[in-house]
């Protein structure tokens, strides 16, 4: 993952090491306040020569499905083959803060899903629904190789629509094996069909176990919060995780006094051999792609470690 808060000085040199060190894929993360999702790809894919290029995630109320498709089309015919498009609702409260939260969120993202991978197909536009209204409009420079698009959703309605509408699914941090394979039932039918399977998990690696674990931490403040609930139900320690965040005073706290165990579980974490796998159990839980989210405050040396839980053939 290239961190949002990266400094731009340090956003070029750190997606060229990924290359480098092997990784097969960045994802690009577009959060209020900080940098556009698709500036983000644009300028990684320019800067690349062979990495595939994730934009996790774009609101789908934040832009006018036609000129979205537009955006995602150019990309894919210029770098064809190195995109994925991640879709979803959005923050609830950033949406509302611009304005833009639907009525019914899931209608949105239905809607829109549907129309959008018509038009970066070249297909003409749908019938105008309650949101999106794009009927017979057609793109006239299309891609080559049409990228998937996937939803970044987290409740089982959403990814029930994910199933129905979408190529696939983003799954936030953590994205504990157990949380994979209960998201995966909520597909329904297109389970069997080899979705793209995209999940974030903090990572951090090191020699020494301890000190990756206590690394990663800092990054689990906030799956105590009732939003996580998803994530964190399928686990077997959901009661005594909601338990401790309850007994504590905060959400740093909470982390910072969490058993070892439930660190290894919610993150990729470890030695190198360790990381790897959890990278493992991700896949054989049904990810296709595992993006580890560097944990740490020196960003290019936390990538350098990561790439030792890398498979042996990088």
């Amino acid at each position: 993952m290239l961190p949002l808060d990266l400094p731009v000085g340090e956003v070029l040199p750190y997606v060229r090491r990924a290359e480098e060190l092997g990784f097969d894929q960045v994802w690009v993360v577009e959060d209020l306040g900080w940098r556009g999702g698709v500036a983000q790809a644009a300028t990684v894919l320019a800067s690349t020569t062979h990495l595939t290029v994730g934009i996790g995630i774009m609101p789908a109320g934040a832009r006018n499905v036609c000129f979205a498709a537009m955006e995602l089309a150019t990309l894919a015919q210029l770098h064809p083959g190195r995109l994925i498009a991640g879709i979803g609702h959005g923050m609830p409260g950033w949406m509302r803060q611009v304005g833009s939260w639907p009525e019914s969120p899931l209608t949105l993202i239905k809607e829109y899903t549907r129309a959008l991978r018509l038009l970066v197909a070249g297909e003409p536009g749908p019938e105008n629904g309650r949101y999106v209204r794009c009927q017979g409009v057609v793109l006239t420079e299309i891609p080559d190789i049409v990228p998937p698009v996937i939803l970044g959703v987290r409740g089982p309605k959403s990814q029930a629509v994910a199933g129905e509408v979408a190529d696939g699914l983003l799954l936030a941090e953590p994205a504990a094996p157990a949380y994979i394979t209960a998201s995966l039932r909520h597909l329904g039918p297109a389970a069997a069909n080899s979705p793209e399977i995209v999940v974030y998990d903090a990572a951090a690696v090191d020699d020494d176990e301890e000190a990756a674990l206590d690394r990663v931490r800092a990054a689990l403040e906030s799956v105590g919060e009732p939003q996580w609930a998803a994530h964190i139900d399928p686990l077997p320690f959901a009661e005594e995780l909601r338990a401790h965040r309850a007994a504590g005073p905060d959400a740093r706290h909470f982390a910072r006094t969490m058993p070892a165990d439930w660190v290894r579980a919610l993150s990729v974490a470890g030695t190198p051999d360790q990381a790897r796998e959890a990278i493992d159990a991700r896949h054989a839980a049904g990810a296709t792609s595992v993006v580890l989210a560097p944990a740490g405050p020196d960003r290019l040396a936390a990538l350098d470690s990561l790439a030792r839980a890398l498979p042996h053939r990088h």
